[in-house]
């Protein structure tokens, strides 16, 4: 075993108010300068929704990902071939027109006009020409339009549902909406790593962040294209590429990422996680059908004494041991097995795990008027407003049988608090309920304790980096610049 430490994440979508604090957060932090007026490392997309940039999850357009060829993946949209036919034009890049073009507002047309009958109003300038722009599209301009037809009809999670399917969810009574939030996944087999022909991306191998050597970067943009979740992004100022960085010297310091701790929602949780790297190659290019365990399955116990000594061997320290023992991800993951990672099948192994969210009762509309009163106060999983398929096509690489396993225990916590707070519910159907979803009442306590009831310390267990070891190691190889961290190397 190759056991090594990634920090890891997970976002409760039933708890996302769609406020967008975190976007915020970030852009201020990190992305408020000429160059970057147009990127959001972290934003929230409406669901059904396109997206930012618009359609990014149809790799038919954008190449993004790995692709499984004979018993190995390869890059869709570069490699030693396919990259130099593009390495000059690549038509799988998304333009700024697919993000959109960002703008501020001339305020001296309020400020300075003259006295008279009519309203002056503050003009709308283009941050990249300077010039008058008519404003057509933003970074969140489908934010709550769940059943418009220029966005949630258009929404690529839609090719598995049938026409009819697909018309239901826009009934009224049917039709629903939440919130994704986005961040670089900071995956375990990164594709815009492997993309990169002059190696400047990495991930470091303290901790599994992956990050952007700006010396190294050559504007080759083939890490935009790479990447199928489109958070690598072009400074068209600068001429360097562009990430998120997990907030990274916040954590070395013992702080959480900026977009984590302004979360309104307390929907974001971080922590260690300790994995066998050993098995990055098997999980990546196993069957589709499979994925969503097998990465489930890199991850390790970290109370397994066998683990803790490969760790140890490993050079992993007991005080990151400690964090991972802690770490609210792994309980989420790994122990309840409620959060699932965001687009499987792109074989990137992503880091960051949801929630899925577990939407209100089911109403009717009669008489044209629509009736939310129902004979159970939450129906079956299976009726949700969201169709499983559509859930399966975002969370599971397909699996319904997946998303049905983690609704049912979401629906068996709500149901057990609620006879717990309230006391209205069939006793035996809430036993038969918990049995159901394979957790007893203790389980179902937990989960709504760290769910609802979260302490910043309960949310966010961020180990100690050690950087200082890390740092020494480098330079013990003679190669300060190639080498990072536990073994990864920048150039591979």
């Amino acid at each position: 075993m190759d056991i090594r430490l990634q920090i890891a994440m997970v976002f409760h979508l039933d708890k996302c108010i769609g406020c967008h604090t975190c976007s915020i957060a970030c852009k201020n932090v990190w992305t408020d300068r000429k160059g970057a007026e147009y990127m959001w490392w972290n934003n929230v997309e409406t669901k059904p929704g396109t997206g930012y940039p618009t359609k990014w999850e149809d790799q038919e357009i954008y190449q993004g990902g790995w692709v499984k060829k004979g018993d190995t993946i390869a890059l869709k949209s570069a490699g030693k071939i396919s990259g130099m036919k593009n390495i000059f034009h690549n038509n799988n890049l998304p333009v700024l027109d697919d993000y959109y073009e960002p703008w501020t507002y001339k305020y001296s047309n309020l400020l300075e006009a003259p006295e008279g009958d009519d309203q002056p109003v503050a003009q709308s300038v283009s941050l990249v020409t300077g010039k008058p722009i008519d404003v057509k599209a933003g970074p969140n301009w489908d934010d709550d339009l769940g059943g418009s037809m220029d966005y949630a009809r258009r929404d690529s999670n839609f090719k598995n549902l049938s026409e009819s399917e697909q018309k239901v969810m826009f009934q009224l009574e049917k039709m629903a909406m939440f919130y994704l939030p986005r961040m670089c996944n900071h995956c375990l087999n990164p594709a815009c790593v492997a993309a990169c022909p002059s190696g400047a991306l990495y991930k470091r191998g303290e901790d599994g962040i992956v990050l952007i050597n700006q010396n190294k970067c050559r504007a080759w943009r083939m890490c935009v294209s790479g990447c199928p979740y489109k958070k690598s992004y072009y400074n068209w100022s600068a001429g360097k590429s562009e990430k998120c960085i997990l907030c990274f010297p916040r954590l070395e310091t013992g702080q959480t990422p900026a977009c984590m701790h302004s979360c309104v929602g307390r929907i974001r949780y971080l922590g260690a996680m300790l994995y066998d790297a050993d098995k990055i190659k098997e999980v990546a290019s196993c069957d589709e059908s499979e994925i969503v365990n097998k990465q489930l399955g890199i991850y390790l116990d970290p109370f397994d004494k066998e683990v803790i000594a490969a760790a140890k061997k490993n050079g992993i320290a007991d005080s990151t041991i400690d964090a991972a023992q802690k770490s609210p991800v792994y309980r989420f993951i790994k122990e309840w097995k409620i959060a699932l990672p965001l687009h499987p099948e792109y074989r990137t192994l992503p880091n960051l795990f949801y929630v899925p969210p577990l939407l209100p009762t089911m109403g009717s509309v009669n008489d044209a008027i629509y009736d939310s009163t129902t004979e159970t106060l939450f129906g079956d999983v299976d009726d949700s407003r969201l169709p499983l398929k559509y859930l399966a096509s975002l969370f599971s690489a397909g699996d319904t049988a997946k998303i049905r396993e983690v609704l049912n225990k979401l629906m068996a916590v709500r149901m057990h608090r609620r006879d717990v707070t309230v006391g209205d519910e069939d006793k035996k159907q809430v036993a038969q309920l918990l049995e159901k979803a394979g957790i007893n009442a203790e389980t179902a306590d937990a989960i709504f304790r760290l769910t609802s009831l979260p302490k910043v310390e309960d949310r966010f267990v961020i180990p100690d980096m050690h950087r200082e070891e890390a740092i020494e190691m480098i330079e013990n190889t003679g190669d300060a610049k190639g080498s990072i961290g536990f073994g990864f190397n920048s150039k591979t």
